[in-house]
């Protein structure tokens, strides 16, 4: 599994033109997920991103996880996150799960959030989104569970 994570003051996902889900102070959680991923990934990533301490305490130094600040994450579900470019100039999406699978584990990960008490907000699993975020610092950071 894959996540673009970003510290954000706020983001939204609108879909057919109406907000579906919003957040404040916290992270937008960009998911993807490969093909033989599992459960325990799922898990795995999810406390990672619960303890990843990219908030800043009282000295200004990013001491402080999305836990300690008591933000909240927006999870939105994005298979292109497994796009493959290295042959000609279409993208192919082969190395990502089949969709029911993917929606199952971007849902295990959401869980596995909130299981730590953080507040999740999600966006429509296949749809077409509109994600709106300021991105607070820039702070964008890259998770890969094959890097865990």
């Amino acid at each position: 599994m894959r996540v673009v994570l970003q510290r954000v003051s706020h983001a939204s996902v609108e879909v057919g033109g109406d907000t579906i889900a919003s957040i404040g102070r916290g992270l937008l959680a960009l998911i993807g997920v490969g093909d033989g991923d599992a459960e325990n990934d799922a898990a795995r990533l999810a406390e990672k991103v619960a303890t990843l301490r990219v908030f800043a305490d009282e000295g200004g130094k990013m001491n402080r996880s999305i836990v300690d600040v008591g933000g909240a994450v927006l999870v939105v579900s994005q298979f292109t996150l497994y796009a493959d470019v290295r042959k000609g100039r279409r993208p192919s999406w082969t190395e990502a799960a089949e969709p029911r699978r993917a929606s199952e584990l971007v849902d295990a990960f959401a869980a596995n959030l909130e299981c730590t008490g953080v507040r999740v907000d999600r966006g429509v699993f296949g749809a077409h989104m509109q994600v709106e975020l300021v991105n607070d610092g820039p702070v964008t950071i890259l998770l890969d569970t094959a890097a865990l």
